[in-house]
Parts: structure tokens; sequence; C-alpha cells
């Protein structure tokens, strides 16, 4: 390890805990900013809809972007753009000022996720495990904090707009580290901001969309709607937070565990196979008894996800050796999955009105996880050279990558 290697470190983990914190305090104070805004369950579900479908149409732009601006400049933007987002929360009366302070933080979210696996693959070339591990742990550790300490600062202050609006603080300053911590950057070549929508004709790109698209509905699903499920079923909002906090707790040590064990062989799939394994039992107690054991199956639902989002990340990265290509890679997974994983959400409001519950939802989620099995299959490490037929200089600009 370098001498930068700590700070550069401590860098990728203020920036995960920075992307998540937004939408899981949104479930746990549902009752009151519905009561407050006129949000109905639709407009709830779009307070973490809209920022999903952002994160996935940004990141089809952050390659753009990261040409353009260089990954360092737009990673910082993007945070104050987050922080904003959050301080808006704290004079908002109306939907329209709730869904305007979403569509502000997904963007923020959106830029910041396109353009940091870039940064991390070329900080840490021979440590991209242990660095995406901790960046996707500390995203859901920012996730369980989120769910935890928004019922406890709107039940301490009396506000649910200071508990989702002091976030503004932490995002400012995590954009201040940036700024000063990363070294200058050179600018990209032209040509490298020409034919990434080549990309789009490969069939493995569409396959690592849909794969982490599925995932990563059960993800933004569960932050709308896991909080308010038990609800239902009598838990107070303090304790359904709380349910959700050990979800995410879950996703962080899965998180950061996985990609170190799975450091081990070149072969992620046997790893993906577990926490697909752990997915399908959490969602499965979900549909038949979830009151029989909440908080297991709470953490195993996140210590499922957590690590199926790590792994699929360094699949993505692992495909191309190059970090301008391998982050342009990992950006066109995260665009079509994020916009994929927006719809379950609205799928479950849905159903929700129409049953009366979300067991209906749950088990969609069930049938998405045994798709992904059977999908994972085809990531195999020695398919990787044959299934991107990467562009040479006249699709994308960029040499080569051998």
């Amino acid at each position: 390890m370098t001498n930068r290697q700590p700070l550069m470190l401590a860098v990728v983990a203020l920036v995960g805990l920075a992307l998540r914190p937004f939408l899981t305090g949104v479930g746990p104070l549902a009752a009151p900013i519905s009561a407050e805004t006129g949000l109905t369950m639709q407009g709830l579900s779009a307070l973490t809809l809209l920022p999903i479908l952002l994160m996935g149409a940004g990141a089809f732009l952050g390659p753009e972007i990261q040409a353009r601006l260089g990954a360092k400049r737009a990673a910082v933007l993007a945070l104050l753009v987050l922080g904003l987002g959050s301080g808006l929360r704290l004079w908002a009366h109306s939907a329209l000022d709730m869904l305007g302070s979403a569509v502000l933080l997904g963007a923020g979210a959106a830029v910041v996720q396109a353009v940091f696996p870039t940064i991390i693959k070329r900080e840490f070339p021979r440590g991209i495990n242990l660095a995406m591990g901790l960046y996707a742990a500390m995203m859901m550790g920012g996730g369980a904090f989120g769910a935890q300490a928004a019922p406890l600062i709107a039940a301490w202050s009396g506000s649910w707009r200071l508990a989702l609006g002091w976030l503004a603080l932490p995002a400012a300053l995590t954009a201040l580290l940036v700024a000063l911590a990363l070294p200058p950057e050179a600018r990209a070549p032209q040509g490298s901001r020409q034919g990434l929508w080549h990309w789009l004709r490969l069939p493995r790109v569409w396959l690592l969309m849909a794969c982490f698209g599925l995932i990563n509905g059960g993800y933004s699903s569960s932050v709308a709607w896991l909080a308010p499920a038990f609800q239902d079923l009598g838990w107070s909002a303090g304790a359904s937070g709380g349910l959700l906090a050990v979800l995410a707790v879950g996703q962080a040590v899965s998180a950061l565990a996985t990609p170190v064990l799975a450091s081990r062989g070149s072969d992620r799939r046997p790893w993906l196979g577990i926490c697909l394994a752990m997915q399908a039992l959490g969602f499965a107690m979900l549909v038949l008894r979830p009151e029989a054991a909440p908080y297991p199956i709470a953490f195993l639902l996140g210590a499922g996800l957590g690590g199926c989002f790590s792994l699929m990340m360094i699949v993505a990265l692992d495909h191309l050796p190059d970090p301008a290509q391998a982050g342009a890679l990992a950006a066109l997974m995260q665009g079509g999955g994020f916009l994929l994983a927006a719809i379950p959400p609205w799928i479950l409001a849905l159903l929700h009105d129409l049953t009366g519950s979300f067991t209906l939802g749950w088990a969609l989620h069930l049938a998405a996880v045994l798709a992904v099995c059977a999908l994972a299959l085809r990531l195999s490490p020695a398919s990787y050279r044959g299934a991107l037929h990467r562009p040479g200089p006249q699709h994308s600009g960029g040499a080569p990558a051998e």
C-alpha cells in the first residue's frame, strides 16, 4: 500500500457513505411526509423511483461528462448537487418541493456513481476488490445510517424536514475532501468521447444491465417499501426504520467481505450464487412468514443484495484492463440497470393499492432473483474477451485493450 492509499481509501469510504441516506431516510418517515405534503403512496414511491431513474439515465451520460470535465471535477460538482438536493428539503412544504429535491439528489448521485468506478480502478490497480468492496459497503452503510438516523432525528427535533435536510452538510464536506485529495487529471483524448453507444450493440452489455437491474430492483423496493410493509403489520416508524437499518448493515458487511473472499479466484460466479441464494431465501420469507424472524430476514436479504452489488461492479470492471474503458462499461451497466431498478417500487405500490398487501410484490422479486441465477451462469472469466469486441479507434477512439 502506497503512502497515498490510506487517504484514498478514506475518500472512497466517504463518497460511498454519501450516496444512500437520502433514499433510506424517506421510508420510515412516509406517514408525516404524506400528511404534510399530500403525497400519495404513488407519490411517495416517486421519491425513490425518480432518483433511481436518474441514476440510470445519468450513468449513460457519465462517460461524456467525465471526458469533458474529468472524473475528479465531475465528482466534486455532483456531490455539491447532492448536498443542494438535501438542503432544499429543509424548506419542503409541498409534493412538488419533495419531487424537485428528489430530482437533484438523483442527478448528483447518478454522476458520482458513473465516474467514481474509474477513479477506483485508476487509484487501486492491484487492490480493486478491497476498494470496490469498501465503496459498496459504505454505500450500504450509509443506507443503514439514513434509515436509523432519520426517525431518531425527526423524533428528537419534531421535524422530518431536518431529519432529511441535514444531509447537505456531509455531502458538502465530502466534496471538499475529494477536491483536495484527488490528484489533478489530464484531459481525456478527444477520441475517447466517441462511440460509447457502439457498446450497446454488444449482448454482454445488455446481460450486465439485466443482472444489475434485477438485483438492484430488489434494493429499491426494499428501501421504499420494507418499512411501510411492516408498519402495515403494526410496527412503529422507529421500529421499521431499525429493520431497514439491519437490512443495510447486512448489505454493508457483505459488500465489503464478499469481494475480499471472491478475490481468491477470477471467477465471481460461485459467490454470486451464494448471494443470490440469500436474496431468494429473504424474499421467500417475506412472502410466506414475514413476522417469523423479521431482523434475520432483513439481514439475510441485505447481505444478498450487498454482495451482489459489489460483485457485479467488479465483474464489469474485470472485463477491461484500461480504467477509462472499464469505467465506461460499468457506467453503461449502471445506466440500464438503474433504469430497470426504478420500476419495481412503482409496481409494488400499484399491487399494494390493488391487493392491500406487499406479498405479491415480494414474490415478483423472488422470481427476479431466480432469473438472475440463470443469467449469471454466462459471466465466466473465459468469456470476457470474446463477449466484448473492444472498440478500436474507429469505434471508440481509444486503443484496443489487450
